[in-house]
């Protein structure tokens, strides 16, 4: 089975396994560049540079798929989250314009990569349908057909929609599409490999440093020399700029089978916040129910198993579920402005680059980034490197949510310990659960795993230094400042922390060790 960042099981992992590298990267070769990052953006962008003429080495973590794209909903849509009525007020009509051409022109580079590789990824066109439940939502929609038609695209309204959901006004828009991400994913990293690339699992990049006119990349193991390097990491690791224009925010989805074969064959969205998400997937010849919704910050959400049961109540209210077959959440980050951030990460040296805030539409703007930094390191003019471009001014409708959530930020850092119950009630905690405690002058996240055994760690993130919170659903110690997630040991699944928790020794079962050796680190 395929490892994700999460306890739970998508759909899609429970169906592949780890991809195997074949071509082992040789210490001694300087890259044209590095990607680091094995999820469908970093091998997605590693195909075309390698494609162009590159040397290129993709660095993962642990295994391709790992993160969001084993975890997302794989809606190949041009109907964005941030919708170009959005774009269009906080940009302008020739941006909103620029935006659909490129979410359109990376559909096409999927949609060829497809063909020409004859990747068996089930991939099927489809049109969405956006629908409308209220007044202000009818209003809203008007808006967004108008924008959306401005931008280049089809789009219209309709009578009916493939649901049972009742409706006030509703619109569609073609040329949209679905697949499975991780063949798709795997045949291009397998194709990369034929075209000489060279690719490293299971090892993650701790350090960049520029040494003269290369880069210095030290992993934890060996140091890796390139000209130029890519994070296509989600959000990129360390400190930058870019962690305070991203937020963090977990989203749910549901994978299962309907009694009556109801099966809608399009994309649906409704208009609620958060929106819920609806289609249709096929995998070996077994159609499944997609469904998705509920998101919220990372880290703020007290108990993140109610998601789940929202979200299935909801679905159970409009489809004959014969079986739910996985639950699971997945991470992504929303910019400040709506559009992602994809060049020159800010505050690098100029040959370093980046990829993220792609919000919820990880699978299409993936492509966008491919294309885009595809053109920027092999010398090709690209329309769009401007608009996505991470140094850019934020517009002033972006400026109140990034104000909003790095208060939230502060907050975090300055906010005082809860007063928790002694020492000896710990062995309380259910198998499953995790609370942070008050042991002497400390403060520690403590959890119990299936198997009734205690994992203590440090609270504090080492991206920030804000202070983690657990995630029943996923077991894992979430940071609700920038995203980054530890598993009960402290290990990182998420950046943009490079080092895991400080891991404090439990003693047997039942209490935590008070020795000064293994409290005196500083929390």
């Amino acid at each position: 089975m395929l490892k994700r960042d999460g306890y739970t099981h998508s759909l899609w992992q429970d169906n592949h396994e780890p991809y195997l590298p074949v071509n082992k990267p040789d210490p001694k070769t300087i890259f044209d560049v590095i990607i680091v990052g094995g999820g469908i953006t970093g091998v997605s962008t590693a195909y075309q540079l390698q494609k162009a003429g590159k040397k290129c080495l993709i660095i993962e973590a642990y295994n391709l798929c790992f993160g969001t794209t084993g975890g997302t909903t794989a809606h190949l849509n041009t109907l964005l989250d941030t919708p170009y009525s959005t774009i269009e007020k906080k940009f302008n009509e020739e941006k909103a314009r620029l935006v659909a051409d490129s979410v359109q022109d990376a559909l096409k580079l999927i949609k060829a990569n497809i063909r020409d590789l004859d990747i068996r990824c089930e991939y099927e066109d489809a049109d969405a349908y956006l629908f409308a439940t209220d007044d202000k939502q009818v209003k809203d929609l008007e808006k967004i057909v108008e924008a959306t038609v401005e931008a280049g695209l089809h789009m219209e309204f309709i009578d009916q929609i493939p649901i049972s959901q009742e409706f006030l006004k509703a619109a569609y828009i073609t040329g949209q599409g679905k697949f499975n991400p991780i063949p798709y994913v795997m045949s291009l990293a397998a194709e990369f490999e034929k075209l000489g690339g060279r690719m490293l699992t299971q090892s993650r990049v701790m350090e960049v440093k520029e040494e003269g006119d290369k880069l210095n990349v030290n992993t934890e193991t060996d140091t890796w020399i390139a000209d130029q390097l890519i994070y296509a990491t989600h959000i990129p690791p360390g400190v930058n700029l870019l962690h305070l224009r991203c937020v963090p925010w977990r989203s749910y989805a549901l994978a299962a089978t309907l009694a009556d074969d109801n099966y809608p064959d399009d994309l649906i969205y409704d208009m609620e916040d958060p929106y819920h998400y609806y289609r249709t997937q096929t995998i070996n010849g077994e159609k499944f129910l997609i469904a998705g919704g509920k998101d919220h910050k990372t880290g703020h959400e007290e108990n993140t198993e109610r998601p789940f049961q929202l979200l299935e109540a909801h679905v159970r209210k409009y489809f004959d579920i014969k079986h739910m077959v996985n639950e699971w959440s997945s991470q992504y980050y929303e910019s400040a402005d709506g559009l992602p951030y994809i060049g020159h990460l800010p505050g690098t040296p100029e040959r370093i680059f980046v990829a993220t805030g792609f919000g919820g539409n990880g699978m299409i703007y993936s492509s966008v980034a491919a294309i885009v930094l595809r053109d920027m390191l092999t010398g090709l003019d690209s329309p769009y490197e401007n608009l996505y471009d991470p140094n850019r001014l934020k517009p002033v409708a972006g400026f109140s949510s990034f104000v909003q959530h790095n208060t939230g930020v502060i907050k975090e850092y300055f906010k005082k310990l809860i007063p928790f119950e002694k020492i000896s009630t710990l062995s309380e905690l259910a198998a499953g659960e995790g609370r942070l405690v008050r042991f002497g002058d400390h403060s520690i996240a403590l959890s119990k795993d299936a198997w009734n055994r205690f994992h203590a760690v440090s609270p504090k993130c080492t991206h920030l230094g804000c202070e983690v919170q657990w995630n029943i659903a996923e077991q894992s110690w979430d940071c609700p400042c920038h995203g980054a997630r530890y598993n009960t040991d402290g290990k990182v699944l998420n950046g943009p922390a490079h080092e895991g928790l400080d891991k404090i020794a439990v003693d047997g079962q039942r209490e935590i060790q008070a020795n000064h050796k293994g409290l005196k680190k500083d929390f």
